[in-house]
């Protein structure tokens, strides 16, 4: 198997196991990233996306636990891949993720990650 899409899935697990971990989840992530959670919320910058996820994790969204599928990798280039996925949220709601992946230092790391509900009928 190819060593780069082993290492983005690599990240995709390790996101899902530390959403809880505001270092380790923090650590997969860009200094600019760029992120879109459920609710259209937009962060930008590990900074704050460690403040916002330090005060959710303190309030009953801490209970609130996803897992990530993932569906597809495409490279953009050899340093830039998109993540397709589907997030199943313990609550029942369902969303269209996708990761902007780029290679710093032979390491994968998260540069955006948007979420968009999926709506069932």
């Amino acid at each position: 198997m190819n060593p780069d899409i082993e290492a983005i899935e690599q990240v995709v697990r390790d996101a899902e196991e530390l959403q809880s971990d505001v270092a380790g989840f923090t650590g997969l992530l860009t200094e600019e990233v760029a992120l879109v959670n459920f609710t259209g919320i937009r962060l930008r910058g590990r900074d704050q996306v460690k403040e916002v996820m330090a005060k959710a994790l303190s309030t009953p969204l801490k209970d609130v636990l996803t897992k990530n599928e993932l569906l597809d990798v495409t490279f953009l280039r050899p340093d830039v891949a998109l993540a397709h996925l589907i997030k199943h949220v313990n609550d029942g709601r369902t969303g269209a993720l996708t990761f902007v992946l780029v290679k710093e230092d032979d390491a994968w790391r998260i540069a955006l990650a948007q979420t968009t509900p999926v709506m069932t009928s």
